[in-house]
């Protein structure tokens, strides 16, 4: 069993910090100089939500959170549960920074939800982090999800429609019913960015760092990451939507 602690000092986990004494210890923040200084970069930094859930997928969550720290950017992970800790797939255990039902007056710049089973069922059934993430599509702000979410969380609460999306494998035939569903390992259309599991994270938060800063911080952050630089076939995007093609005139054929 391993323990991932993504304790982050953000405003939410500031006044989560108590209830975290029975899992590690933290040193006070004496120094006025540091609080002012740490106060100024966060105003600065774009805000980022990654909530989790029992039975989200690890590597999906840590990649995401990682990458787009990386970036510079201000990244609260809110717990679903009732608790920050929370039971990820295989064996691994994830303490958030706050709740999700903490975050509701907070303004940010993404959310991004990993996939994994049941994770994507609880974020689903997640009031709370439903009206985070409708209001977030509503104000024209940016959303994503990878692996089972785009279609389970994001689809069922109608997020996709009309837009094309990717999701995990297994997941395709019901994304379908719930946006245009391609086969591309990360899917941007507006403001909703899709990917389809853990090996395609990296390129995913990258994406969103890209969306958030722009292309030459994304250059930045995935240079030390030592990426693909091309994944050949693997980028072709195959649209599994049927379309009906109609010709209203005689076609012609010039010699």
């Amino acid at each position: 069993m391993a323990l991932l602690h993504l304790h982050h000092l953000t405003h939410h986990s500031l006044l989560s910090t108590s209830k975290l004494h029975h899992h590690f210890r933290f040193s006070p923040l004496k120094s006025p100089r540091f609080s002012c200084s740490a106060s100024a970069s966060s105003t600065m930094a774009k805000q980022v939500l990654v909530p989790i859930a029992n039975g989200t997928e690890p590597m999906e969550a840590v990649i995401t959170i990682d990458v787009i720290r990386r970036s510079g950017a201000d990244v609260t992970v809110a717990s679903v549960e009732k608790e920050l800790r929370v039971d990820a797939c295989h064996g691994v255990k994830i303490v958030a920074d706050a709740l999700v039902a903490d975050c509701k007056n907070t303004v940010f710049d993404l959310i991004a939800l990993p996939g994994g089973m049941p994770g994507a069922s609880n974020f689903k059934d997640c009031g709370a982090l439903e009206s985070l993430v409708k209001k977030q599509a509503a104000d024209g702000r940016l959303y994503a999800a990878v692996c089972a979410s785009p279609a389970v969380a994001l689809g069922s609460w109608g997020l996709l429609k009309g837009l094309k999306a990717t999701c995990y494998p297994s997941f395709m035939e019901q994304l379908q019913s719930c946006a245009t569903a391609v086969e591309s390992r990360v899917q941007q259309d507006g403001k909703v960015v899709t990917s389809r599991g853990p090996g395609t994270t990296m390129e995913f938060a990258v994406t969103l760092v890209e969306q958030l800063y722009g292309k030459e911080k994304a250059d930045e952050v995935s240079g030390p990451l030592v990426m693909r630089p091309n994944h050949g076939d693997e980028y072709t995007i195959t649209e599994l939507n049927p379309l009906e093609w109609k010709c209203n005139n005689v076609p012609q054929v010039r010699f």
